[in-house]
């Protein structure tokens, strides 16, 4: 009984945000930037919440650790250092200053009007309206597993409940009520994590971290490659590095951020702070995913006669946690799903209501419209994101397959537009279409194998990296003028915030 008090107090606080946020909603600003004014530990709490949803404790954790042993962690310590603490050094206070002076407020919009061109902002809503849907469907799918187990009724019903709530106080209170359940989403999966980490580690099975280490390098075949720094495969494991740290780079979701970050002061703060959520969240998940093995006798589980490593955390936290913590790590799991989501939706809305029919198709449509119409998107936007996760696919394989396209196509044009000038408009097309060239042809050779997702992904960003500045050199520049003065803009707002 205690474990249902517990999931319907965790939906009420989170709708009751939903409707304290609805007063400061008072436009379109207000609704996708918060204002333009979240504070340093909000944003951070908020950035380090999108970036890690039940995927990484379930589908990531589970089948790196399988793979790759203890080297796994390397891949939480890259998403620390390279996903976190460079990103906001070198995106934060540029993204910051840039948007706001191109008046940009969504990722679309800056492509817009830092390459002047129209065509880029559809492309850009378009893509990522697309991708982003399967990329929201593995943030549902994360649960599955863990919740019947827990409940004893079918995931469906969780996933339903994760769409209405979700949907409901993100339509009432938009990006403010979202980054603030974001933060109390964020402390409760600090807690569950540590909580995870000890429970297993001490656990029988482990017998300690020092005991641990000795009976994954005892297994036979395979252990002494679990316990080497950089496992057996370290170019897999590097592909997974670059996957899931660099490529937030180029993510929408993760992007939209530093758009509504208040000053520079903010900006510092969350540096230090994300950096640290991330390294306890990422490299906690992957460290415990390494005993998965372990717990299971060195088999793992099957499906249809086929392993399928998204039941290894699932099954690994039914034997090391007690019943009482279980529900703690549900509503964890809940907490990093809904948080990602709603960051998911919002971003894919606004690029729909604010990018396409408003940027476009009708440009003098009523401020009022325009809300409306958000709200109406993110419904949409949330019930195709549950229908696509009604149909089985690995987890992997769909968080990889978007989160590489998107990506590949994204972070090259918007790295290279925030710092140089020389960045053209053809540059940037090529960057987009290289990056979704390679995503998209190496799903197709390999049929969305999850094996080779992570490296699809890191060759797509990797290429358009290289094919933005070639093509740039020998096309022909935007004027001098139209550069320098949105350089010039950008540079005297950091003066001013200095």
């Amino acid at each position: 009984m205690m474990k249902y008090v517990f999931i319907v107090l965790f939906f009420a606080v989170m709708i009751g945000v939903g409707i304290y946020s609805k007063k400061k909603v008072l436009s379109v600003n207000d609704f996708l930037l918060g204002g333009r004014n979240m504070g340093g530990w909000i944003s951070a709490f908020s950035y380090g919440t999108t970036y890690f949803s039940a995927v990484i404790f379930i589908g990531y954790a589970g089948k790196s650790g399988w793979s790759f042993g203890l080297s796994a962690t390397w891949i939480g310590i890259g998403n620390a250092i390279i996903g976190s603490l460079l990103a906001w050094l070198i995106l934060a206070k540029r993204t910051r200053s840039m948007t706001h002076e191109l008046n940009a407020s969504t990722m679309p919009e800056f492509f817009e009007k830092r390459y002047n061109s129209r065509a880029m902002k559809i492309v850009t809503a378009v893509i990522i309206f697309v991708f982003l849907v399967p990329y929201s469907a593995s943030v549902y799918q994360g649960l599955s597993y863990l919740f019947e187990m827990v409940f004893n009724v079918p995931y469906i019903y969780c996933m339903v409940a994760i769409a209405v709530l979700t949907g409901i106080y993100l339509m009432i209170g938009g990006y403010v009520a979202t980054a603030i359940n974001n933060f109390i989403q964020g402390i409760i999966m600090l807690a569950g994590l540590l909580l995870m980490v000890f429970f297993i580690v001490s656990h029988d099975a482990v017998g300690g971290l020092k005991e641990g280490i000795a009976r994954l390098g005892s297994i036979p075949g395979d252990g002494l490659g679990l316990v080497k720094i950089f496992s057996d495969n370290p170019f897999n494991l590097l592909s997974l590095v670059i996957l899931t740290s660099l490529g937030t780079w180029g993510l929408p979701q993760m992007v939209h951020k530093f758009y509504t970050i208040k000053d520079d002061d903010a900006i510092k703060r969350g540096t230090i702070v994300s950096t640290v959520f991330a390294l306890i969240i990422a490299g906690g998940s992957y460290f415990i995913g390494a005993f998965g093995r372990l717990f299971l006798n060195n088999t793992p589980p099957m499906v249809n006669g086929a392993p399928n490593y998204d039941m290894v955390m699932p099954q690994v936290l039914n034997y090391a946690l007690p019943e009482s913590l279980m529900v703690l790590v549900v509503v964890l799991l809940l907490s990093a799903s809904m948080s990602t989501l709603s960051s998911l939706v919002l971003v894919s809305s606004s690029a729909i209501s604010l990018d396409l029919l408003k940027g476009v198709f009708f440009p003098d449509m009523k401020k009022e419209n325009v809300m409306l119409i958000t709200r109406i998107l993110c419904v949409t936007f949330v019930t195709l994101s549950f229908l696509v996760a009604a149909t089985p696919n690995a987890i992997i394989t769909l968080m990889s397959f978007s989160w590489g396209t998107i990506a590949g196509a994204f972070l090259a044009p918007f790295l290279y537009g925030l710092y140089w000038k020389n960045a053209t408009k053809a540059g940037a097309w090529a960057g987009f279409i290289s990056g979704l060239c390679c995503s998209l042809g190496g799903t197709l050779i390999y049929g969305m194998n999850a094996q080779y997702a992570p490296i699809i992904g890191s060759v797509a960003m990797l290429v358009s990296l290289a094919v933005v500045p070639a093509v740039s050199f020998f096309t022909s520049k935007l004027p001098q003028s139209y550069v320098e003065s949105i350089f010039n803009k950008k540079l005297k707002t950091q003066e001013l915030d200095a």
